[in-house]
């Protein structure tokens, strides 16, 4: 399941509604990213994340269907927040569940990666120095150029 939202989320809910009922699920693995209040040298007071809607949800979807097809997982969710944040504020959630823990990493570093390198969402970054796009980083290519060239 995939969501691009606005509202912030909560993480221990959504677990459970993803676990509610199961109980094939013997791994859970979850990934929540926040806002920082610097980047490198630079403070940030806010974070401005824009999408194309309906692009970045087809893109999303597609995605985790094909770390479901990677890996054998009994449910997953990508939450992906869009508008103004703070610092403090999460930003995105990764839960990945599957009977066992390799599969539910695998899974969750897989999706982060792209996340973090493909998917059609921008940063812009204000502190006091103004405005500032956030450019992609050779750490994150390099990370995420490792399910291709391994195939996962």
């Amino acid at each position: 399941m995939i969501r691009v939202q606005t509202e912030d989320f909560d993480i221990g809910a959504e677990m459970a509604r993803l676990l509610r009922g199961r109980t094939d699920i013997g791994a859970l693995v979850s990934f929540t990213g926040l806002v920082r209040d610097v980047t490198g040298d630079a403070s940030v007071s806010s974070m401005e994340l824009e999408h194309y809607p309906g692009m970045t949800e087809r893109e999303l979807a597609r995605i985790e269907a094909e770390a479901n097809a990677r890996w054998r997982l009994q449910a997953s969710l990508i939450v992906h927040r869009v508008g103004e944040l703070a610092p403090g504020d999460n930003i995105v959630l990764v839960i990945t569940a599957s009977a066992h823990r390799e599969d539910a990493f695998r899974a969750a570093e897989f999706l982060m990666d792209y996340l973090k390198t493909r998917a059609p969402l921008w940063k812009r970054e204000a502190g006091p120095e103004g405005a500032r796009w956030v450019e992609a980083r050779a750490s994150d290519d390099v990370a995420a150029a490792k399910w291709d060239e391994k195939g996962g």
